[in-house]
């Protein structure tokens, strides 16, 4: 059964279990979306995900396709799935029609974003008519109803942000007041990041929504460090010396990446985290193993 995801989160918290959710992206080829669906898709339902989340490409350029994508998870695999939407390149009507058409295909569920430029890269640009911060799209999703609206949090600060952290995390505060049901976070390799973020918000700006830790496993050093540096997340100086020890040595950063993931995960539970969810690149791998070690799959 399709379900709306803060309700997922809330009975989990009331059963004193973590909520665990996966992430995958539109595959740019016809192989790469039946090794989604043959392969990586049924290898992760094996480890029980709560539900899973389907990207938006920069610019909007995977709209059709991930609104595909998001029907088929559901219909053929009974998965609650949560679709990406942004304020790029579109007005508020086409915004509309897009919200019109997946809540038509079953979708409940939406992450509400800003969204990068068209291109991944250069200066933001609002589309006339349409949205300029997604605090907007969030009221917009707030005022169609009967949709659970997750939103993006970013514990060491988006990196566009030249405010400083806690002026971002004001701004996620303002998204949640618009109607943010829960936030998942930017992926992070220091903990204090989190837990600073966490309690700013709920103990100086009074806001207590469920704040999803978003991880990504490393699997290769230089892919890790040129996602790093693309959002601006830290390194911290003993996780980086051991990457750099690994040097190119994939499978031993991929078992690294596994281990890091696990004991860090076991500290934000620890801490009251609610749950993970796991940047997974369409890999099945390392989010099965970490699942496996934290005794869930």
């Amino acid at each position: 059964m399709i379900r709306h995801i803060h309700e997922i989160h809330r009975e989990n918290a009331g059963r004193g279990r973590p909520s665990y959710s996966i992430e995958f992206f539109p595959p740019k080829t016809e192989e790469g979306e039946r090794a989604l669906f043959e392969k990586t898709l049924p290898a992760l339902l094996a480890a029980r995900p709560d539900y899973c989340s389907v990207t938006y490409g920069a610019g909007g350029s995977t709209r059709d396709k991930t609104l595909g994508i998001v029907e088929r998870i559901q219909r053929d695999f009974g998965l609650t799935t949560m679709m990406h939407l942004t304020c790029v390149n579109a007005d508020k009507t086409e915004l509309g029609s897009v919200i019109d058409e997946a809540k038509a295909r079953g979708v409940r569920n939406i992450l509400a974003l800003r969204g990068d430029p068209p291109g991944g890269s250069g200066e933001w640009v609002p589309t006339e008519g349409g949205f300029r911060y997604s605090s907007e799209l969030v009221a917009y999703l707030k005022e169609i109803g009967d949709l659970s609206i997750g939103t993006a949090g970013f514990p060491e600060g988006h990196i566009a942000q030249t405010g400083g952290k806690h002026q971002d995390w004001q701004h996620l505060a303002d998204k949640i007041h618009q109607g943010a049901h829960f936030v998942v976070t930017q992926l992070f390799y220091d903990n204090d990041d989190y837990f600073a973020m966490r309690d700013h918000l709920n103990k100086t700006l009074g806001v207590d929504v469920p704040l999803i830790p978003g991880l990504l496993p490393v699997v290769a050093r230089n892919q890790t460090k040129k996602f790093t540096a693309l959002c601006g997340a830290r390194l911290p100086e003993r996780f980086l010396s051991r990457l750099e020890a690994l040097g190119d040595d994939d499978a031993a950063v991929t078992a690294f990446g596994i281990e890091y993931c696990t004991q860090q995960i076991e500290e934000l539970i620890r801490g009251g985290a609610p749950g993970v969810h796991f940047y997974t690149l369409n890999k099945a791998h390392s989010t099965v193993q970490i699942l496996k070690n934290l005794g869930h799959a």
